[in-house]
């Protein structure tokens, strides 16, 4: 049976296919929501127009190339902080995913606490930490790092169990065939687990870096130059919250867009089927 059979056969399994009244009550409720999106933008636009917001002084500066080559300049920002982020994030979740899978007991719990710890936490907590505790102990980070670091190790957490699901996906009998050939359990991890295990959970790791764009917009709080904080800078300078949040937003969901449809890219190129 084919993956896409598959696939349907668990929809199946799931949820029963609508009958033409629901069918027809579903595009009904559709219609509606939309007319209501429509409304509330119109609301929102005729807000905005009501207090002024759209007047040029507000939008003009947008048409200058310094504009966005401030944002250009933070966009790298924000791109560096993202890769690196993830980078460490993948290493450390690799190790705490290995740590919690030992069979050595006290290892595993240890992984498994720290695990939980970094899931539980927010990004934006571990930022405070880095930032206002961390140098109290002699430690001097640069701004870059103090966004980094918190943020890898919140996502480290996500990572590992992303990895774990990974590892049981393999198939039972091939580990079983391994060990019957008489290779050592690193060896089969090295060589038989992992390999499988990262072509099953790639895609997932490469949305993962939405979670990671997203948490780099809280960089302000250590000064650090991403787009957001850039932005803030251009709000403060022209006094348009409006049309610099506006025009930040979308460059953020374009970003994430990207990410998203790469993650399915590699996912088709792998034969990994994604049921969304």
């Amino acid at each position: 049976m084919s993956a896409r059979n598959n696939r349907a056969s668990i929809r199946d399994a799931l949820y029963e296919a609508p009958g033409p009244r629901t069918r027809r009550r579903m595009h009904v409720a559709t219609a509606v929501s939309a007319v209501l999106v429509l409304m509330g933008i119109a609301a929102i636009v005729r807000q905005f127009y009501v207090t002024g917001q759209l007047a040029p002084r507000y939008w003009s500066f947008l048409t200058r190339p310094t504009t966005w080559a401030f944002l250009l300049q933070g966009f790298r920002g924000t791109v560096s902080v993202a890769l690196v982020a993830g980078a460490i994030a993948l290493v450390l979740g690799l190790l705490l995913m290995l740590g919690r899978m030992s069979s050595i007991r006290a290892l595993s719990a240890a992984c498994r606490g720290v695990i939980d710890f970094f899931r539980g936490v927010p990004s934006l907590l571990l930022i405070y930490f880095f930032f206002l505790v961390v140098p109290q102990y002699g430690i001097k980070l640069s701004s870059f790092w103090m966004i980094t670091l918190p943020v890898a190790l919140a996502a480290s957490g996500v990572l590992a169990e992303v990895l774990r699901a990974g590892v049981n996906a393999v198939p039972a009998g091939q580990v079983e065939a391994a060990r019957s050939i008489g290779m050592r359990p690193a060896q089969i991890m090295r060589t038989v687990i992992l390999p499988q295990a990262v072509h099953f959970v790639i895609p997932s790791l490469i949305s993962q870096l939405v979670v990671v764009v997203k948490d780099t917009t809280v960089a302000y709080v250590v000064s650090y130059p991403d787009l957001m904080q850039n932005a803030r800078v251009l709000i403060t300078n022209y006094d348009a919250l409006v049309s610099m949040y506006l025009t930040v937003a979308l460059v953020y969901i374009l970003l994430n867009y990207a990410i998203n449809k790469l993650s399915g890219i590699v996912a088709r190129r792998m034969g990994v089927t994604i049921v969304r």
